[in-house]
């Protein structure tokens, strides 16, 4: 197979710069056509490499949480796209044969093969096989006329076509049905910009939309006739004031043993000055206006660094003892430090590098954050742990896996 895709990749490679705009309009429409069919093709291709992947197991053996966030770092796509290829995958090899070969046939889009196969599966529990092998060639041939959101309109009635005595309660089954693939979708990505903000991107199930309209939509209006504010910026306000209420509430889970809380980092000189900009421990900076604003709701701790980014004392709260330790690690992992992975310090463990049991000391310089997945995984594997010359810790391959074992690091997590 990989010496086929080798030749295949050769062909595809020479059509790049073939001149496209020396090609009659004819000849023009059938080469797009089958660029597209080729696509399709190559997509049922990957995912049967992906079902085989996802079988043997090999994203667990080699650090990953899941075939998803192994994809992710493999193929570099975002977690919730591999998530779906990894589910088309499951369900095309599990499912109706039919499907899958449409896709290799190039008949159907990889977004018509995942509507196909949701309304199959829906069929299948609710009409059995021969029903779901009817549905799956009447959506085929239908998916020649309509993209995949008319198709899955269609789709959620396709039972009073194949079996019309079963249909209202398919009904009810597709509309479960799609409750559960609104629970599965559900997602929300905070992506960091270059300037320091936050651009928020997801898909929320019906029940958190009515939470969050109930809890921004009464904040959203205009403050006065001569509010020169935008909706858009009115319900950006509106979120800050909802996280405002939720952090004074005091009812927020501990983070890593620390209650919610502003982290803000300077370095000494500005700090022996004045209060000067700001970074959070998330790696967002602040302009000083921020700072003071945050200065009247929450509680600063100052992290005083050295002209090296060494970090050199951190605030203190008397009432928790591991407070000061646990924020200099997020100050310098930024969350778990595992190469490829993203989770935040929120969701993670203090890791001893050199194990206490040992003799190892609880410190700085031998401390890592850790997920709760990589954590198990580093102490039941061979991967190890060292400082860098920066300080800054990196993770040694077993040899099975990189025979030069090369240190990795995070490449995630924004370092400043």
């Amino acid at each position: 197979m990989v010496e086929e895709l080798a030749q295949a990749d050769e062909a595809a490679a020479a059509c790049v710069d073939a001149p496209a705009w020396a090609l009659p309009e004819h000849d023009l429409i059938a080469a797009l056509d089958a660029a597209h069919r080729l696509q399709q093709r190559l997509a049922a291709v990957t995912l049967s490499l992906i079902r085989e992947i996802d079988g043997r197991g090999t994203a667990r053996t080699q650090g990953a949480s899941s075939t998803a966030v192994w994809l992710r770092e493999r193929l570099r796509l975002t977690v919730p796209a591999a998530r779906r290829l990894v589910d088309l995958a499951t369900a095309l090899d599990t499912g109706s044969p039919g499907i899958r070969q449409a896709l290799a046939d190039g008949a159907v889009s990889l977004e018509q093969a995942r509507v196909i196969a949701d309304a199959a599966t829906t069929v299948q529990a609710t009409a059995g096989t021969e029903a779901a092998d009817k549905a799956v060639s009447l959506l085929t041939d239908w998916a020649g006329q309509f993209d995949p959101t008319l198709l899955r309109k269609l789709g959620t009635r396709i039972l009073d076509h194949v079996a019309p005595d079963l249909a209202d309660a398919a009904a009810k089954a597709a509309l479960d049905a799609e409750a559960a693939r609104a629970a599965r979708d559900r997602h929300l990505t905070l992506s960091e910009q270059t300037d320091g903000r936050l651009r928020l991107t997801g898909t929320l199930d019906a029940e958190t939309a009515g939470l969050l309209r109930a809890a921004v939509d009464p904040l959203t209006a205009p403050s006065g006739p001569d509010d020169p504010r935008s909706p858009g910026q009115r319900r950006h306000d509106a979120l800050t004031e909802v996280c405002r209420l939720a952090v004074r509430t005091g009812e927020l889970p501990d983070s890593g043993g620390d209650p919610a809380q502003i982290v803000v980092t300077t370095t000494y000189d500005a700090l022996t000055r004045q209060l000067s900009s700001g970074t959070l421990d998330t790696g967002l900076s602040l302009t000083p206006e921020a700072v003071r604003r945050l200065a009247c709701d929450a509680t600063i701790l100052p992290t005083v660094l050295g002209g090296t980014s060494q970090i050199l004392d951190v605030g203190r709260q008397r009432r928790l003892i591991t407070g000061p330790l646990r924020r200099a690690l997020v100050l310098r992992d930024r969350g778990c430090a595992f190469p490829g992975c993203d989770r935040p310090p929120r969701w993670c463990d203090a890791h001893h590098i050199h194990h206490w049991a040992d003799g190892g000391p609880t410190s700085l310089a031998n401390a890592v954050l850790l997920c709760g997945h990589h954590h198990r995984h580093l102490h039941h594997s061979d991967w190890t742990i060292q400082l860098g010359g920066d300080g800054h810790p990196e993770f040694i391959p077993p040899a099975w896996l990189d025979p030069e074992q090369i240190p990795r690091r995070n490449h995630y997590h924004r370092r400043t």
